[in-house]
């Protein structure tokens, strides 16, 4: 990892209160940014820019810390509230039910990277609003790569922003149903083409349980998704992947082709940990040498 680029991730920083049919946990560690830095610090230095109020628990900062992540970024609101969410999974532990959202002071976030985080290279925006995308992308001096997640929300209610933020990023990360919405097409190949042409020169849209697809100016990769016997909690899978896409990249340094095929199954079996676990439980337990084992095992099958 020395040799690895720095990743700055601008998202969530959360306390997630979960049911699914494993369990309950209550007010664990959640949020985009959370997954994203614990996953990615397997590959490389990551740098966080989020917000949390003092009421945050310091054991979830030290599991941070502990995996090198630099918190500089970390804005503590004192007298605040953190950013919670609350969520249900039913038996086949789809799309979670959303049972109560406190954005506090989230709902005020106005991100501002420390001086030391302007010269990074390697941007992961979390799922925020795309006005906030973009206030990010204008505190940078020259990012090599920009990534870029969201939501349906915002691809309906912000849309000439978010196509503002498009045309300046690199790799979009996003599901069926997202690239279905912001291209209007329903074949889901059309609908690459027609969210490509929008900015991004890769994208990469996840499938779930059957994978997930790279959109590569060089070709299609389709990498099935890591079976998991044993779901426990989904929540952050998609951040989770990212992160080891992203990860990855910045380890090997460029993303041709080949880098970025691998990449994705990196991704997919990073996301595939995370759910073995509730909140970040798996990921923090996570030993770079199961990574490499799972990984082996999925690129054997590609010769990749």
């Amino acid at each position: 990892m020395s040799n690895a680029q720095t990743v700055l991730v601008v998202g969530s920083v959360a306390l997630d209160s979960l049911e699914t049919p494993a369990g309950q946990r209550h007010e664990c560690l959640g949020g985009s940014a959370s997954y994203f830095s614990v996953g990615a610090s397997f590959f490389a230095p990551v740098q966080v820019v989020a917000v949390v109020g003092d009421d945050f628990p310091e054991a979830h900062l030290a599991h941070l810390r502990a995996r090198d992540v630099n918190l500089r970024g970390l804005e503590v609101v004192k007298g605040g509230r953190t950013f919670r969410w609350r969520g249900r999974y039913g038996s086949n532990f789809g799309d979670a039910q959303t049972l109560e959202t406190q954005l506090n002071c989230f709902e005020h976030f106005d991100p501002k990277l420390p001086p030391e985080f302007r010269q990074t290279k390697l941007l992961f925006l979390g799922n925020i609003d795309p006005d906030l995308q973009l206030k990010v992308l204008g505190q940078l001096d020259s990012p090599h790569l920009v990534a870029l997640d969201t939501m349906n929300f915002w691809i309906q209610g912000k849309r000439e922003a978010l196509l503002r933020v498009l045309s300046r990023v690199d790799l979009f990360i996003l599901n069926e149903t997202e690239a279905r919405l912001l291209s209007g097409e329903t074949n889901i190949y059309k609908a690459a083409d027609a969210v490509r042409a929008m900015g991004p020169s890769t994208i990469v849209i996840k499938r779930g349980e059957y994978g997930a697809m790279l959109f590569h100016e060089e070709g299609l990769f389709v990498c099935p998704a890591w079976p998991v016997r044993d779901v426990v909690d989904p929540t952050g899978a998609g951040d989770t992947f990212a992160s080891g896409l992203i990860g990855h990249l910045a380890r090997e340094g460029n993303q041709d082709f080949a880098t970025m095929k691998r990449a994705v199954v990196t991704g997919t079996v990073l996301a595939s940990f995370a759910c073995e676990g509730f909140s970040l439980d798996r990921l923090l337990a996570l030993t770079s040498g199961e990574i490499a084992r799972r990984s082996g095992e999925m690129a054997s099958h590609f010769a990749l």
